[in-house]
């Protein structure tokens, strides 16, 4: 750790932006290292006043409106991803020469290990995950942090090989200063736009990895997420689901058998994969080209992805005695993501007929690129919450409903055994649940609760 970094904060007025799980980080790596600073929060009890001046005697915390006469005074902005520094006019009450970051920026300025940084719409979590289950398999050191597990600061004094980062866009609005050793810009499609606003504003909030990596990771699919970049052929390694280039990750056929391949190469039999569906594939390759730029070998790689299951709320089976297929992509918050998911189970779902129950807060997006799905995969279309309404329009098959307990009471009543069921919303579910998994718990819970169907 570059514990010289520390030294410039001494002296300085530090302000905390949030008392949330990752502003509360802030102030315990401050604290710790005898720095002193200012929690504001707009929340009237955000945390326990009485507990947090026990626990942090020197700090001081300010509630119930945003304070902007301390953070007029601001020498450094510690900020949370979660704010919106513009919605909550915030941004011009910040003075102009107020060092201005976040969590992950704070580490990056402190951190001397070799980073993976992984970002995009959709497939993150999947990629990051799997990538430190196999680092794991191999006897390194990773640490999984970001948008994932526990805050940052708590791991910047590890003895770890590598940081594996999933970056939200949210965290990219506030770096500058990583330095990766390997990044990669999985995908992108319409969400968040209620903050970014544009589409364009999106994409380069998502582009600034690549210009703080040595290697770029690239989806060969995507070439607007890299090509305007002018990186260097050398120092990029792609990854797709067509045949690829020598040293790039790709699709080939070996006699009639699809595998993913290291150029001409074969690794692994698509039917091997346990994690099903075109877009996992993807994903898998994601995974083989970030491997193959710490320079871990691709054999040992692929022998170890039979042992990861996937992730909780993603495309996960729920287990029920009705003879349907449910599956819970709840975690499927965006339109990217459901289209990702239709489109996987349309390619292996043969006669079976498919019910989408989706809906929720659609955060400004454009749902119109799910219309020709529905048309051509989804029998039944189940619609819920805040923008339930806007999906329902896009479908001759749609019917709308109130709650998680009565979409799967109507998905049950126009299915028969054999059929599939899939929660997958494109929406955020912050209109009716305190988050996706909580979402997803429901829909769980309400297919256990049904009994025995026709």
């Amino acid at each position: 750790m570059n514990v010289d970094f520390i030294q410039t904060f001494t002296n300085k007025n530090i302000v905390v932006l949030g008392a949330g799980l990752t502003g509360m980080s802030c102030v315990k790596f401050l604290d710790k290292h005898g720095l002193t600073c200012v929690v504001i929060d707009s929340r009237e009890t955000p945390v326990d006043a009485s507990a947090f001046a026990k626990q942090f005697p020197s700090q001081q915390l300010k509630t119930g409106h945003w304070h902007t006469s301390i953070l007029n005074r601001a020498d450094i902005v510690i900020t949370s991803p979660g704010i919106d520094l513009d919605a909550e006019g915030l941004r011009n009450e910040i003075p102009s020469s107020a060092d201005l970051l976040g969590d992950v920026e704070l580490f990056c300025r402190l951190n001397n290990k070799p980073i993976v940084a992984v970002t995009g719409s959709n497939g993150k979590s999947t990629v990051v995950s799997l990538l430190a289950h196999v680092a794991d398999k191999l006897g390194k050191r990773a640490a999984l942090v970001g948008n994932v597990g526990t805050p940052v600061l708590s791991h910047v004094e590890d003895d770890v090989d590598v940081f594996i980062f999933e970056l939200s866009s949210f965290q990219l609005e506030t770096l500058s200063s990583m330095q990766a050793k390997v990044a990669c810009v999985l995908n992108l499609s319409d969400d968040h736009l209620d903050r970014h606003k544009t589409i364009e504003n999106y994409r380069q909030i998502k582009q600034k990895v690549y210009l703080m990596s040595d290697i770029a990771v690239v989806n060969r699919h995507e070439p607007e997420l890299y090509q305007s970049l002018g990186l260097n052929e050398k120092s990029t390694i792609s990854f797709g689901i067509d045949k690829p280039s020598a040293g790039d990750f790709g699709v080939i056929n070996v006699d009639t058998t699809p595998m993913l391949a290291f150029g001409d190469k074969p690794l692994i039999a698509l039917s091997a994969l346990t994690l099903a569906g075109m877009h996992n594939v993807l994903n898998y390759g994601a995974v083989l080209a970030l491997g193959h730029a710490l320079d871990w070998p691709l054999d040992a790689m692929v022998e170890h992805f039979s042992s990861f299951n996937g992730l909780a709320h993603r495309c996960q089976v729920i287990a029920s005695n009705d003879g349907r297929v449910w599956i819970n992509d709840s975690k499927a918050t965006n339109v990217g993501a459901t289209l990702a998911a239709l489109e996987g189970i349309g390619l292996t779902k043969g006669s079976a007929k498919l019910a989408l129950i989706a809906g929720g807060e659609g955060k400004g997006a454009d749902f119109t690129p799910l219309q020709s799905v529905f048309e051509h995969t989804v029998a039944h279309l189940i619609t819920l919450g805040k923008d339930g309404e806007q999906l329902a329009q896009l479908s001759k098959n749609a019917v709308q409903v109130k709650s998680i307990e009565e979409a799967v009471l109507t998905a049950r009543e126009l299915t028969n055994a054999g059929d599939i069921i899939l929660l997958s919303p494109a929406c955020a579910s912050i209109d009716m649940f305190a988050n996706y998994m909580a979402r997803g718990d429901a829909f769980a819970a309400a297919v256990s609760s049904l009994g025995e169907g026709q």
